[in-house]
């Protein structure tokens, strides 16, 4: 697997990640644990080093179970996962909070259950509005300094936001949605993060399992699915966004590839400090995922690509008003 670097520092990952999160939530039944833990393995030994997680994934569960599974090549892997939200006396999450004291609290919650005494990767989950940014950084550069964190991240933040963090304390990566299916980061972001020399970790680069090209308008997701709530995943919608996919079908056909493998290659073709991070429950799917490193985009392929998808309008929002309205977006 071929490594990227993320930031001035050093930090250095693989050129596609694993995104943890499915394991444990919202894409149906979470899995059983000990296959969670032998998919995570088997990532690793296919060449993964950069497994993403976060403290509200479960909430708490899925950060306990990348901990077990990595527990034996910790030394070998970059762990990423996050802080930022608030929790009710049941653990259900009830809002953003970056004040210093709670991250504080979480930090020493996520050491724990990832069975490290350090985090590679430390995002801010959301921005914070009654925490200025400031703050935000300084107790992550506290953190950094007592050797409890190595680098700094944020998630989903605006340009102005970037600024004002890695003012404080370098920003070492970004991860917000980028895809072939949103696109809106190359208008402010990808520059910002271009001159400031801060990584891109694309979360969602599948489209959350649309630009593989098996979901249609007849697709049932499981009531506990969370894209039955995504206006973008409407039937409507999806009919529409239809012809994004099957324009998308009709490349992959003729580069030898899947629709899978050229959404990801399409990503890292962008820059050289994306780094992708694709989640799947499934051996077969993790291994398409990967396969993607193996497929060069040459600057005809791209201008095709752009030329074929880049006049379709995607059709529907990516969340629900209030799943945006919970998470801080």
């Amino acid at each position: 697997m071929q490594k990227r670097k993320l930031g001035q520092d050093g930090l250095e990952v693989s050129a596609i990640g694993y995104g943890c999160m499915g394991i444990s939530q919202s894409y149906g039944l979470p899995m059983e644990r000990a296959d969670g833990i032998k998919l995570i393995r088997e990532a690793f030994d296919r060449g993964v080093t950069f497994f993403d997680t976060a403290e509200v994934y479960g909430p708490f569960k899925n950060e306990d179970l990348v901990g077990e599974a990595l527990q034996p090549m910790r030394k070998q892997v970059v762990i990423a996962t996050k802080f930022g939200f608030a929790y009710d006396a049941n653990g259900a999450q009830t809002g953003v909070d970056s004040s210093r004291k709670r991250i504080r609290d979480a930090v020493e919650g996520s050491l724990k259950r990832l069975r490290t005494d350090y985090i590679d990767l430390y995002y801010q989950h959301r921005v914070d509005t009654n925490t200025p940014m400031e703050e935000v950084a300084g107790t992550v550069k506290e953190l950094i300094a007592e050797g409890k964190v190595k680098h700094f991240g944020l998630s989903e933040a605006g340009a102005k936001s970037i600024r004002r963090a890695h003012a404080v304390q370098p920003v070492a990566a970004l991860q917000s949605e980028y895809s072939l299916w949103f696109r809106e980061p190359e208008a402010e972001i990808i520059p910002t993060l271009e001159e400031l020399g801060i990584g891109f970790v694309p979360f969602s680069p599948l489209g959350k399992g649309f630009l593989t090209g098996t979901i249609s308008a007849d697709t049932q997701f499981v009531s506990n699915d969370f894209r039955n709530t995504v206006p973008r995943f409407d039937e409507a919608n999806r009919i529409a966004n239809q012809t994004l996919v099957d324009e998308l079908g009709r490349i992959a056909k003729a580069k030898g590839a899947t629709s899978a493998q050229i959404a990801l290659a399409w990503l890292l073709a962008q820059k050289p400090w994306i780094a992708p991070i694709p989640g799947t429950t499934k051996l077969h799917r993790l291994e398409e995922n990967l396969g993607a490193a193996d497929v060069t985009l040459s600057a005809a392929d791209l201008s095709q690509i752009d030329t074929a998808l880049g006049g379709i309008e995607v059709k529907g929002d990516r969340y629900s008003p209030a799943l945006m309205a919970r998470v801080g977006l």
